[in-house]
């Protein structure tokens, strides 16, 4: 049979211990050898040995040392042996250390009484603690409030034994008479504690005599007080109106501690407005005072869940929330974001947005280390507000606009993607935001963000003046033509071979390319350009942006630049009335495009141009020789249309999630009516009737469920899915590091419900937008995401293709922080995938 075990200690069993060597040891007269020698028993006795033959000699031998390290390993001795026989009776020799104990209980040192004490809280024997009740008793007297503590805790360890009321008849009033007298907060908060457990009553009417002096108990009592309430009101919810109000005056006191677990009390026993706003003015305070930043963390979950459940009560504690934005930590910022984006109303959005313009200021600094991904944050929380509340746009777009050129590529994305967003859903911003973005075109410093931002000029410049000022600013970006000389081009062949060798050790060293769609791209030398890390130069009005990128190889660029270009000409067509200078523009601009191929094709760069940049090139040039109606109207109405579509489909994606997180819905010609001023007060404060309102409402919908309905509780446990942007989860997947790969093995031969089968059986969220996964391609390729309930984000991207003979073949990546989760992930995975077999 398995025994209770109240202490547990490493043992190393590689090197056991002889009861011999331990029995010499303790028989010595070094200390220190018997403390050796008590520990090994000790662990002996722990990993199953009996030892019987050392309890003589520890009684002859231990007993006796006044060494207190000794005195304590003897106590852990006493406690782990076996004090009774098969038959559960006490051995005989328990006698001896009933007599010690009670010297010990009567000891002139406070450390011995007081551990003594401690280890009689673990005694269940009550044959051993009877003849020991006198002295216990004696110590709820003594002078030391060490002491006294400790006898506190040992009269109700042993008033809940089974025959603990028989051998302490009268325990709750002496507990009452000591708690009434003691001065000690320790120890009387041992005393409320052992009224609270083991006289409830006793404690309640303790609680309510002393209603008033509540507040100026110290924080250990406060604490179990708190614990009593919370007990007492879930056994009875009718009297909660009284003990409200003795939270609501512990809120003011100096204990963190004590006002974070009042705040959490007032949220369990009530939904009344002026209790959750208590609650949360608490967790806001907390949030600025306390400097650590777990504290923090914690404190920001709190007000997470009751943004979820009291929305509207949180709104008006928005710019409270706001001011955790001034932590060092990025953690807490996100977090803070995250609520705050979910709180923004009409009401405040210009407070918000007035405060986040304010802080991408700050970073513009430049003191601190991670200011970039601090501002990245910012911006897309600014483009959340913008797409919310369009009318905000115009506040903030020129100040982002400034970013563009930011050395952080990621944070200059976003900001290119915000400004690319905003000048479609915003009609009224598209010429002053056009004319910013030329004028601090030539400060882009990455290629990335050049493309984003010259597909903007391309599709956007409209009018005569801004499609001039487009070619004009690309053509001084680009630079004096040719990209290179004849000289140099010879000096180049020189050294290609050297250089070719040297970028094919960087091109193999590199990590596989990750897709937008998650997938690895194969690279080879000649793609290199296309798939490489993005590329920051640095870059001033002469030396030409876009002539720096072009020269570190970066044809994609090129082919964008030709694109953009082609467009400007072919609209210049349509908004310059004069033939020939549209002839001359067109003429400068197949100059352009044709150095940029020569650039590609000569041997003065170590790569050549890529196929696919090579193409979209020298479509741009047939383009431009014949312009067809039917090219022009892909080209200046079909891409643009395409963006536009594919806002939209973000837009309905978006709002679906929104209405599918909606907790309130809109009134129903059916709805309780609250006749909230009709109630009778019955002398109530305002907090009891609101309170009341509350559980009688909740009362008439059903809300109120018995305790011992188990079997529904456990019906709305869910694994927890969460929204994952796109370029988080590319973040994310580049970031963690485990990943479990499963091939895809299934009777089911169509692509389409295949992927519906994986997402149903993992209760992910489908990240690819439907739009991309439309058509009969015979391969799809998507992403999946899922936060578990632990807060463990898990990835999976799904690549499959259609075989010949119908079946579907391909690979379910799996990616996570944790092994556990991509193992577990995986397994579920492989289970599951077979469908219909």
């Amino acid at each position: 049979m398995e025994k209770t075990c109240s202490l547990l200690v490493h043992f190393d069993k590689g090197t056991p211990a002889l009861a011999n060597e331990i029995k010499e040891a303790l028989e010595g007269h070094d200390d220190a050898a018997k403390v050796d020698a008590m520990k090994k028993a000790v662990m002996l006795l722990l990993n199953g040995e009996t030892l019987p033959q050392l309890f003589i000699t520890i009684v002859r031998y231990v007993l006796p040392s006044e060494d207190h390290t000794v005195q304590k390993l003897l106590l852990l001795y006493l406690e782990i042996i076996d004090k009774t026989d098969s038959k559960g009776k006490i051995l005989p020799e328990m006698i001896l250390i009933c007599q010690n104990l009670r010297n010990n209980l009567q000891h002139p040192n406070e450390y011995i009484r007081g551990v003594t004490l401690r280890f009689l809280c673990r005694l269940n024997e009550t044959e051993i603690i009877e003849p020991l009740i006198p002295s216990i008793l004696a110590n709820l007297e003594h002078r030391h409030p060490y002491i006294r503590r400790n006898a506190i805790l040992a009269v109700m360890a042993i008033y809940k034994l089974p025959q603990g009321e028989q051998l302490l008849v009268d325990a709750p009033e002496m507990i009452e008479k000591v708690l009434s007298t003691e001065a000690d907060q320790s120890a009387k908060r041992n005393a409320f504690l052992m009224l609270f457990t083991c006289a409830q009553d006793r404690a309640v009417n303790y609680l309510l005599t002393h209603v008033d002096r509540v507040s100026e108990w110290g924080e250990l009592l406060q604490m179990v007080v708190l614990e009593l309430i919370r007990k007492v009101c879930r056994a009875n919810k009718g009297e909660k109106g009284k003990y409200i109000k003795i939270i609501i005056s512990l809120l003011s006191v100096p204990s963190a501690a004590v006002i974070y677990e009042c705040a959490g009390t007032l949220v369990s026993l009530s939904s009344a407005p002026t209790a959750i706003k208590a609650a949360a003015n608490t967790y806001c305070q907390l949030l600025l005072s306390q400097s650590d930043n777990n504290v923090k963390l914690i404190v920001l979950d709190r007000l997470n869940e009751l943004k979820i459940s009291h929305r509207e009560i949180m709104v008006d504690m928005i710019m409270d929330i706001l001011r955790a934005l001034s932590s060092p930590n990025h953690d807490i910022r996100r977090k803070t974001l995250d609520i705050v984006l979910d709180l923004i109303t009409p009401r405040n959005i210009n407070e918000v947005v007035l405060t986040l313009k304010k802080e991408v200021v700050k970073t513009q600094s430049g003191e601190l280390e991670k200011d970039g991904e601090y501002r990245q944050m910012l911006i897309q929380a600014i483009h959340s507000c913008a797409i919310k509340f369009p009318e905000v746009a115009s506040t903030v777009v020129h100040l982002l606009m400034d970013f563009l050129g930011d050395s952080n590529v990621a944070s200059a994305m976003d900001v290119a993607v915000f400004v690319r967003e905003i000048i479609e859903t915003n009609p009224k911003l598209r010429v002053s935001i056009i004319t910013r973005l030329l004028d601090t075109f030539y400060q882009i410093r990455s290629a990335r963000v050049c493309s984003c931002a010259l597909w903007i000029i391309s599709e956007y410049c409209l009018s005569l003046s801004e499609v001039e000022s487009g070619i004009s600013t690309i053509k001084q970006c680009l630079g004096d033509l040719p990209f290179y000389m004849a000289s140099e081009e010879g000096d180049a062949n020189d050294s290609s071979k050297k250089s070719q060798q040297v970028n094919s050790i960087t091109v193999s060293s590199k990590r596989p390319a990750i897709l937008a769609d998650g997938t690895y791209a194969t690279q080879s030398a000649a793609s290199e350009t296309a798939f490489s890390p993005p590329t920051v130069v640095n870059t001033t009005l002469t030396s030409g942006n876009l002539r720096s990128l072009l020269l570190t190889g970066d044809f994609f660029l090129g082919a964008v630049v030709a694109c953009t270009l082609t467009k400007l000409v072919l609209r210049l067509a349509e908004v310059q009335p004069s033939k020939s200078e549209v002839n001359k523009a067109s003429t400068q601009v197949l100059l352009i495009i044709v150095s940029m191929l020569q650039l590609g094709q000569s041997s003065f760069l170590p790569h050549p141009i890529d196929n696919d940049s090579n193409d979209r090139i020298v479509l741009c040039i047939r383009l431009l020789c014949n312009p067809g109606e039917e090219m022009k109207k892909i080209w200046l109405q079909s891409c643009r249309e395409s963006f536009v579509q594919m806002l939209a489909d973000k837009q309905l994606r978006e709002t679906e999630e929104l209405k599918a997180k909606a907790q309130v819905s809109h009134a129903q010609p059916d709805d309780l009516i609250d006749f909230y001023h009709l109630k009778s007060r019955k002398g109530m404060s305002q907090l009891e009737l609101e309170d009341e309102v509350q559980d009688d409402l909740k009362r008439a919908t059903g809300e109120f469920v018995k305790e011992g309905d188990d079997a529904n509780k456990l019906n709305r446990i869910l694994q927890l899915t969460a929204v994952c942007s796109d370029a988080a989860f590319r973040t994310m997947w580049a970031e963690f590091e485990w990943e479990n790969k499963v091939a895809v093995n299934t009777v089911i031969q169509d692509e389409k419900e295949f992927l519906e089968h994986i997402i149903k059986s993992t209760n992910m969220k489908c990240l690819t937008a439907p739009s991309a996964l439309e058509g009969d391609c015979g391969f799809l390729a998507a992403n999946l995401y899922a936060k578990s309930v632990f807060g463990e984000d898990a990835l999976v991207n799904l690549s499959i293709e259609k075989q010949g003979d119908g079946k579907l073949s391909g690979y379910i990546r799996i990616r996570s922080k944790t092994q556990g989760i991509a193992l577990s992930l995986g397994d579920k995975i492989t289970l599951k995938q077979k469908g219909g077999a």
